[in-house]
């Protein structure tokens, strides 16, 4: 399977994991770690869902992936660009590559990640920017309090 239809595959993997996160009232961000076409883990963000401040997208997928001896060949997918949390533990396990929905409803700094060596592909899906733009006009307080209140 070529990189570009991987990408496409994955990115709908985490489409769906934010959709089901906005379904059950908390924050559309959903994140799939994969090894090429092989879903290691999956989630999305349950901060609302589970009263856990640091519940979010690409921690979930690390989660579900459990533990792991490296994870050196991997993309981290998520439908947003990632918070200062999420962009150190991306940092911290080293995963090489990070593959961005969008970065037009919260910029994160995908230059931080660039510049310690991570390639970040932003694919500016505006399915992944609909997702979010619903939830922040649904749930305004929501989103103020986790990221969107700076």
């Amino acid at each position: 399977m070529q990189a570009d239809a991987v990408d496409a595959k994955m990115m709908d993997l985490a489409l769906q994991q934010a959709r089901e996160g906005l379904a059950q009232g908390g924050v559309p961000v959903g994140a799939v770690l994969a090894a090429g076409d092989q879903v290691l883990g999956a989630g999305h963000n349950q901060r609302v869902q589970q009263g856990d401040p640091v519940a979010h997208g690409e921690i979930s997928a690390l989660r579900d992936a459990g533990r792991r001896p490296g994870y050196a060949g991997t993309t981290m997918y998520t439908t947003l660009s990632p918070c200062e949390m999420c962009s150190g533990a991306i940092l911290l396990f080293q995963v090489p590559r990070v593959v961005v929905g969008e970065a037009t409803t919260f910029a994160g700094d995908l230059d931080f990640l660039r510049g310690r060596g991570v390639e970040v592909v932003l694919l500016d899906d505006p399915r992944c920017q609909d997702v979010m733009r619903e939830f922040q006009e649904r749930y305004p307080a929501v989103w103020s309090e986790d990221i969107g209140g700076r």
